[in-house]
């Protein structure tokens, strides 16, 4: 193994450890699991160590990313996101990433799991951080107090907040 893809391995460990919050969001079905495989590169060159693959903790088999459906993909990416922002603040001696904001992705969700990624990201904002979410769920639009409303017009755009009291 290449010295870079070493270190880029040893990183992708730290933010594997991402799992506790991955097994919250699937109700403790999955875990990401580092992989040493050799996978070819865009290349066509072979590259070991930067893989990762699902263990699906229910089965006990083990699989490629690829096989999750678009909602576990959605929650497996943000539990890595915020794995990667714990090692960004425990790299930054501790100073946390204050703001999250995810685009998206809350459509694919079973009503379950919309409940534990929501309890996860309630979490994180109990924790003083806070979360922006972009979505058109109606769920979400029941269970986030503050949000701002965008109004589309033919000159631009207008916003304004709305509170629990407007829903």
């Amino acid at each position: 193994m290449e010295l870079e893809a070493y270190v880029l391995a040893a990183r992708l460990e730290e933010i594997a450890a991402a799992n506790t919050r991955l097994q919250n969001m699937t109700s403790e079905r999955y875990l990401l699991v580092h992989s040493d495989e050799k996978e070819a590169s865009r290349r066509g060159r072979p590259k070991a160590g930067l893989g990762l693959r699902v263990l699906d903790t229910w089965t006990g088999t083990e699989r490629e990313t690829s096989t999750l459906s678009g909602g576990e993909t959605f929650t497996a990416s943000l539990a890595l996101a915020l794995g990667l922002a714990d090692v960004v603040t425990q790299e930054a001696s501790g100073r946390p990433l204050g703001t999250l904001f995810i685009d998206e992705g809350f459509g694919t969700l079973d009503e379950q799991n919309l409940q534990d990624v929501m309890d996860v990201l309630d979490q994180l904002r109990a924790g003083n951080r806070t979360v922006g979410i972009v979505s058109h769920v109606p769920e979400l639009s029941r269970r986030i107090p503050s949000q701002p409303n965008v109004k589309k017009h033919r000159d631009g755009s207008t916003l304004r907040p709305r509170t629990g009291a407007d829903l």
